[in-house]
């Protein structure tokens, strides 16, 4: 693929097992192909010492540590405790996440626990004065009461699924929404009303690597590079150079991290 930007995805899974057979060589590729940033997201347990690992091993990767809400049985003072130890020697750890909730499975954890748990992370953002990735799945209005809850928490509700409205109101309170690969699909509808309707200063792209991938790679294996895609979609959306799209999304990423990166 001919590399024509410059590309920092914002949310990606490295650590994955789909990227065990080749996981060295595929990043050694993805920098000489453009992709000059990548932020880990941390999703279970087992995920935070491999996140933490990336950043350490590859000078272009960051880290975020968390627990997604999928797992949020896993978490516990201990784990609260050794997130906030590898946050304090390592640079790199920009954020916290993932974090959230996740309504649409039902053999998630229970609703109450999750939130619970949602609140502990946010609270911990709060005190080490990092920003959050938050996984909203089917649970539009109490992943906004919760962030409400922190105004001076800010971050990113990342592969945004909601309405225009509900990315208005968290704009307004400080966060900035993560577009992804489903805004190139035929049926992608609403993520395209939101494209349309928030500034694009309030935009970041990424992959969700490995799944998720733009068309015309949907059902592959997502990889970073695939980004170009996401930004040429969201330029046709919004009638603008794909190029000052790419500046865009990579300044907004900067700002957001202005303290951390």
């Amino acid at each position: 693929m001919e590399n024509k930007y410059i590309i920092f995805d914002t949310h990606a899974h490295y650590d994955d097992d789909a990227f065990d057979e080749d996981r060295e060589e595929l990043l050694k590729d993805l920098k000489l192909n453009g992709v000059v940033g990548i932020l880990n997201c941390a999703s279970s347990y087992e995920s935070i010492e491999k996140t933490y690992n990336l950043t350490i091993e590859n000078d272009f990767i960051y880290g975020a540590l968390g627990i997604h809400p999928e797992n949020a049985c896993e978490f516990n003072e201990d784990v609260e405790r050794e997130i906030v130890e590898l946050i304090s020697k390592n640079n790199k750890i920009i954020a916290v996440g993932e974090i959230g909730l996740d309504y649409y499975w039902e053999e998630n954890p229970p609703k109450e626990v999750q939130r619970e748990v949602f609140r502990k992370q946010m609270k911990l953002a709060e005190e080490l004065k990092l920003p959050v990735v938050i996984h909203d799945r089917d649970a539009h209005a109490d992943t906004l009461d919760i962030i409400k809850e922190f105004p001076k928490v800010k971050g990113i509700v990342h592969c945004f699924s909601g309405s225009s409205e509900f990315a208005k109101e968290c704009i307004k309170l400080g966060y900035y929404i993560g577009i992804g690969g489903v805004v190139t699909f035929k049926n992608a509808k609403k993520i395209v009303e939101v494209v349309k309707d928030i500034p694009l200063d309030k935009i970041l792209v990424e992959t969700d690597a490995p799944y998720m991938a733009p068309t015309p790679n949907r059902g592959k294996r997502n990889k970073s590079d695939y980004i170009q895609y996401i930004i040429e979609q969201i330029a046709i959306i919004k009638e603008l150079d794909p190029k000052e799209v790419n500046i865009a999304v990579n300044d907004n990423f900067k700002r957001l991290m202005e303290k951390t990166i």
